[in-house]
Protein backbone atom coordinates (compact mmCIF):
# COMPACT_ATOMS: atom_id res chain seq x y z
CA UNK A 1 0.00 0.00 0.00
CA UNK A 2 1.59 3.51 -1.05
CA UNK A 3 2.28 6.32 1.62
CA UNK A 4 -0.62 8.40 -0.25
CA UNK A 5 -3.17 6.29 0.39
CA UNK A 6 -2.25 5.54 3.72
CA UNK A 7 -2.24 9.54 3.97
CA UNK A 8 -5.93 9.40 2.65
CA UNK A 9 -6.97 6.89 4.84
CA UNK A 10 -5.61 9.03 7.97
CA UNK A 11 -7.13 12.07 6.61
CA UNK A 12 -10.48 10.87 6.30
CA UNK A 13 -10.50 8.95 9.81
CA UNK A 14 -9.36 12.50 11.63
CA UNK A 15 -12.22 14.03 9.71
CA UNK A 16 -14.53 11.24 10.64
CA UNK A 17 -13.40 11.45 14.35
CA UNK A 18 -13.97 15.44 14.11
CA UNK A 19 -17.57 14.64 12.57
CA UNK A 20 -18.08 12.52 15.10
CA UNK A 21 -16.70 14.57 17.65
CA UNK A 22 -19.03 17.69 16.70
CA UNK A 23 -22.50 15.65 16.01
CA UNK A 24 -22.50 14.02 19.51
CA UNK A 25 -24.10 16.17 22.10
CA UNK A 26 -24.03 15.61 25.84
CA UNK A 27 -26.63 18.08 27.59
CA UNK A 28 -26.63 17.76 31.49
CA UNK A 29 -30.08 17.11 33.48
CA UNK A 30 -30.95 21.15 34.10
CA UNK A 31 -29.64 22.54 30.50
CA UNK A 32 -31.62 21.91 27.26
CA UNK A 33 -30.62 22.44 23.82
CA UNK A 34 -32.24 24.13 21.37
CA UNK A 35 -31.70 22.65 17.74
CA UNK A 36 -31.15 25.11 14.64
CA UNK A 37 -31.44 23.54 11.62
CA UNK A 38 -29.87 25.48 8.72
CA UNK A 39 -31.41 28.77 10.67
CA UNK A 40 -34.88 26.84 11.32
CA UNK A 41 -35.40 25.97 15.00
CA UNK A 42 -36.58 22.02 15.19
CA UNK A 43 -36.95 21.99 18.78
CA UNK A 44 -34.82 21.46 22.65
CA UNK A 45 -33.61 17.93 23.02
CA UNK A 46 -32.13 17.03 26.43
CA UNK A 47 -31.02 16.03 28.74
CA UNK A 48 -28.66 13.18 27.82
CA UNK A 49 -26.73 11.85 24.60
CA UNK A 50 -28.24 12.81 21.16
CA UNK A 51 -26.43 13.38 17.86
CA UNK A 52 -26.95 16.08 15.78
CA UNK A 53 -26.00 17.11 11.81
CA UNK A 54 -22.56 18.39 11.83
CA UNK A 55 -22.47 21.65 9.88
CA UNK A 56 -26.17 21.54 9.23
CA UNK A 57 -27.35 21.98 12.77
CA UNK A 58 -26.39 24.34 15.57
CA UNK A 59 -27.74 23.91 19.73
CA UNK A 60 -27.56 26.75 21.89
CA UNK A 61 -27.88 25.54 25.38
CA UNK A 62 -30.75 27.13 28.05
CA UNK A 63 -30.32 26.64 32.05
CA UNK A 64 -33.54 25.57 33.22
CA UNK A 65 -32.19 26.73 37.08
CA UNK A 66 -33.89 29.15 38.72
CA UNK A 67 -32.34 32.62 38.54
CA UNK A 68 -31.70 35.22 41.54
CA UNK A 69 -31.56 38.98 40.13
CA UNK A 70 -31.00 41.71 42.38
CA UNK A 71 -33.06 44.42 41.33
CA UNK A 72 -30.91 47.91 41.83
CA UNK A 73 -32.06 50.55 44.91
CA UNK A 74 -34.78 52.77 42.84
CA UNK A 75 -35.64 56.38 44.02
CA UNK A 76 -39.02 56.29 43.94
CA UNK A 77 -42.05 59.06 45.05
CA UNK A 78 -44.88 57.17 46.47
CA UNK A 79 -48.82 58.37 46.19
CA UNK A 80 -48.55 60.45 49.21
CA UNK A 81 -45.09 62.12 48.09
CA UNK A 82 -42.78 60.77 50.08
CA UNK A 83 -39.09 59.60 48.23
CA UNK A 84 -38.01 56.28 49.12
CA UNK A 85 -35.02 54.32 48.40
CA UNK A 86 -36.54 50.96 47.57
CA UNK A 87 -34.37 47.43 46.22
CA UNK A 88 -36.02 43.82 45.86
CA UNK A 89 -35.10 40.29 44.44
CA UNK A 90 -36.91 38.21 41.92
CA UNK A 91 -36.78 34.54 41.16
CA UNK A 92 -37.65 33.38 37.71
CA UNK A 93 -36.59 30.48 35.86
CA UNK A 94 -36.96 29.33 31.75
CA UNK A 95 -40.18 27.12 31.11
CA UNK A 96 -39.99 27.39 27.52
CA UNK A 97 -36.64 27.07 26.13
CA UNK A 98 -37.44 27.76 22.27
CA UNK A 99 -39.64 31.24 23.38
CA UNK A 100 -36.46 31.72 25.62
CA UNK A 101 -34.41 31.58 22.36
CA UNK A 102 -36.48 32.80 19.91
CA UNK A 103 -38.71 35.24 21.28
CA UNK A 104 -36.48 37.61 22.88
CA UNK A 105 -32.61 38.14 22.14
CA UNK A 106 -31.42 37.93 26.53
CA UNK A 107 -34.74 36.62 28.25
CA UNK A 108 -31.93 37.60 31.94
CA UNK A 109 -31.35 41.06 30.69
CA UNK A 110 -35.22 41.68 29.40
CA UNK A 111 -36.51 39.93 33.09
CA UNK A 112 -34.29 42.57 35.00
CA UNK A 113 -35.28 45.65 33.06
CA UNK A 114 -39.16 44.61 33.22
CA UNK A 115 -38.63 44.07 36.97
CA UNK A 116 -37.27 47.77 37.57
CA UNK A 117 -40.00 49.74 35.51
CA UNK A 118 -43.01 47.92 37.56
CA UNK A 119 -41.23 47.85 41.03
CA UNK A 120 -40.97 51.83 40.06
CA UNK A 121 -44.48 51.79 39.21
CA UNK A 122 -46.46 49.61 41.68
CA UNK A 123 -44.36 51.86 44.30
CA UNK A 124 -45.65 54.52 43.06
CA UNK A 125 -49.15 54.13 43.36
CA UNK A 126 -49.21 53.50 46.89
CA UNK A 127 -48.76 55.16 50.15
CA UNK A 128 -46.06 54.98 52.74
CA UNK A 129 -47.80 53.03 55.04
CA UNK A 130 -49.25 50.94 52.63
CA UNK A 131 -45.99 50.31 51.21
CA UNK A 132 -44.56 49.60 54.99
CA UNK A 133 -47.51 47.41 56.25
CA UNK A 134 -48.82 45.98 52.93
CA UNK A 135 -45.88 44.15 51.84
CA UNK A 136 -47.08 41.01 50.93
CA UNK A 137 -50.00 42.43 48.93
CA UNK A 138 -47.21 44.63 46.79
CA UNK A 139 -44.89 41.40 46.51
CA UNK A 140 -48.01 39.62 44.71
CA UNK A 141 -48.71 42.16 42.53
CA UNK A 142 -45.39 42.98 41.53
CA UNK A 143 -44.95 38.82 40.91
CA UNK A 144 -48.48 38.69 38.49
CA UNK A 145 -47.42 41.77 36.94
CA UNK A 146 -44.27 40.94 35.67
CA UNK A 147 -45.00 37.23 35.28
CA UNK A 148 -47.68 38.18 32.45
CA UNK A 149 -44.44 40.54 30.35
CA UNK A 150 -42.64 37.74 30.46
CA UNK A 151 -44.70 34.86 30.20
CA UNK A 152 -44.23 35.45 26.11
CA UNK A 153 -40.72 34.61 26.64
CA UNK A 154 -40.87 31.53 27.93
CA UNK A 155 -39.56 32.58 31.74
CA UNK A 156 -42.06 32.19 34.54
CA UNK A 157 -41.36 34.66 37.52
CA UNK A 158 -41.73 32.71 40.73
CA UNK A 159 -41.43 35.17 43.72
CA UNK A 160 -40.60 38.82 43.88
CA UNK A 161 -39.97 40.35 47.12
CA UNK A 162 -39.33 43.70 48.53
CA UNK A 163 -35.95 43.83 50.66
CA UNK A 164 -35.73 47.26 51.75
CA UNK A 165 -37.58 50.56 52.10
CA UNK A 166 -35.22 53.09 52.97
CA UNK A 167 -36.68 56.68 54.38
CA UNK A 168 -35.15 59.52 54.89
CA UNK A 169 -34.07 61.00 57.98
CA UNK A 170 -36.60 63.85 58.59
CA UNK A 171 -39.42 60.62 57.78
CA UNK A 172 -38.45 58.44 60.27
CA UNK A 173 -37.74 60.92 63.21
CA UNK A 174 -41.59 61.76 62.30
CA UNK A 175 -42.49 58.82 62.48
CA UNK A 176 -41.45 58.19 65.64
CA UNK A 177 -42.65 61.07 66.82
CA UNK A 178 -45.81 59.27 65.80
CA UNK A 179 -45.17 56.62 66.93
CA UNK A 180 -44.76 57.82 70.60
CA UNK A 181 -47.37 59.53 70.86
CA UNK A 182 -49.14 57.14 69.52
CA UNK A 183 -48.00 54.86 72.79
CA UNK A 184 -48.72 57.66 74.63
CA UNK A 185 -52.42 58.65 74.14
CA UNK A 186 -52.75 53.91 74.50
CA UNK A 187 -50.97 54.51 78.04
CA UNK A 188 -53.48 57.44 78.69
CA UNK A 189 -56.85 55.31 77.43
CA UNK A 190 -55.85 52.30 79.09
CA UNK A 191 -55.08 54.38 82.62
CA UNK A 192 -58.62 56.44 82.17
CA UNK A 193 -60.23 52.52 81.64
CA UNK A 194 -58.43 51.46 85.17
CA UNK A 195 -59.39 54.90 86.60
CA UNK A 196 -63.48 54.07 85.77
CA UNK A 197 -62.98 50.32 87.01
CA UNK A 198 -61.61 51.11 90.02
CA UNK A 199 -63.88 53.92 91.00
CA UNK A 200 -67.03 51.51 89.84
CA UNK A 201 -65.69 49.01 92.08
CA UNK A 202 -65.37 51.13 95.02
CA UNK A 203 -68.86 52.60 94.61
CA UNK A 204 -70.12 48.87 95.08
CA UNK A 205 -67.81 48.72 97.84
CA UNK A 206 -68.92 51.56 99.71
CA UNK A 207 -72.75 50.88 99.02
CA UNK A 208 -71.81 47.43 100.55
CA UNK A 209 -70.49 49.05 103.93
CA UNK A 210 -73.16 51.32 104.25
CA UNK A 211 -75.35 48.55 103.99
CA UNK A 212 -73.76 46.86 106.79
CA UNK A 213 -72.23 48.46 109.43
CA UNK A 214 -70.51 45.25 111.04
CA UNK A 215 -68.38 45.02 107.68
CA UNK A 216 -67.19 48.72 108.17
CA UNK A 217 -66.02 47.54 111.34
CA UNK A 218 -64.46 44.57 110.98
CA UNK A 219 -62.76 46.86 107.72
CA UNK A 220 -61.68 49.11 110.17
CA UNK A 221 -60.19 46.67 112.13
CA UNK A 222 -58.10 44.86 109.22
CA UNK A 223 -56.49 48.36 108.22
CA UNK A 224 -55.72 48.80 111.47
CA UNK A 225 -53.76 45.41 112.44
CA UNK A 226 -52.33 46.33 108.61
CA UNK A 227 -50.77 49.57 109.63
CA UNK A 228 -49.76 48.28 113.49
CA UNK A 229 -47.47 45.67 112.15
CA UNK A 230 -45.82 48.51 110.98
CA UNK A 231 -42.69 49.67 113.55
CA UNK A 232 -42.62 53.57 112.74
CA UNK A 233 -46.63 53.81 112.59
CA UNK A 234 -48.46 56.16 114.23
CA UNK A 235 -52.23 54.98 115.04
CA UNK A 236 -55.25 57.84 115.17
CA UNK A 237 -58.19 56.09 116.75
CA UNK A 238 -61.23 57.53 114.36
CA UNK A 239 -64.56 58.60 116.75
CA UNK A 240 -67.43 56.90 115.60
CA UNK A 241 -69.62 59.76 114.40
CA UNK A 242 -72.51 58.63 116.89
CA UNK A 243 -70.68 58.89 119.95
CA UNK A 244 -69.77 62.52 119.31
CA UNK A 245 -73.43 63.23 118.78
CA UNK A 246 -74.46 61.86 121.95
CA UNK A 247 -71.11 63.73 123.76
CA UNK A 248 -72.72 67.22 121.97
CA UNK A 249 -76.35 66.26 122.86
CA UNK A 250 -75.00 65.95 126.65
CA UNK A 251 -72.49 68.99 126.62
CA UNK A 252 -76.33 71.17 125.02
CA UNK A 253 -78.43 69.23 127.94
CA UNK A 254 -76.07 70.69 130.59
CA UNK A 255 -75.90 74.14 129.17
CA UNK A 256 -79.63 74.35 129.12
CA UNK A 257 -80.04 72.95 132.73
CA UNK A 258 -77.93 75.80 133.96
CA UNK A 259 -79.28 78.98 132.20
CA UNK A 260 -82.65 78.28 133.59
CA UNK A 261 -83.31 80.50 136.29
CA UNK A 262 -84.32 79.58 139.89
CA UNK A 263 -87.81 79.71 140.58
CA UNK A 264 -88.92 80.10 144.85
CA UNK A 265 -90.99 78.24 146.62
CA UNK A 266 -94.37 78.48 146.60
CA UNK A 267 -95.62 80.43 150.12
CA UNK A 268 -98.49 78.83 151.70
CA UNK A 269 -100.62 82.24 152.76
CA UNK A 270 -103.57 81.84 155.26
CA UNK A 271 -106.17 83.57 156.44
CA UNK A 272 -104.29 84.92 159.15
CA UNK A 273 -101.24 85.90 156.97
CA UNK A 274 -100.40 89.93 156.06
Amino acid sequence: MSEGLLFGLAAALVVLIILLASAIRIVPEYERGVIFRLGRVIGAKGPGLFVIIPIVDRMVKVSLRTVTYDIPPQDIITRDNVTVRVNAVTYFNVVDPVRAIVAIENYVYGTSQVAQTTLRSIIGQVDLDDLLTKRDEINQQLQQIIDQVTDPWGVKVTLVEVKDVELPDSMRRAMARQAEAERERRAKVIHAVGEFEAAENLGRAAAVLEERPAAMQLRLLSTMSEVAAERNSTLVFPVPVELLRFFESSARSATDGSAAPATPPPTDAGPGGI
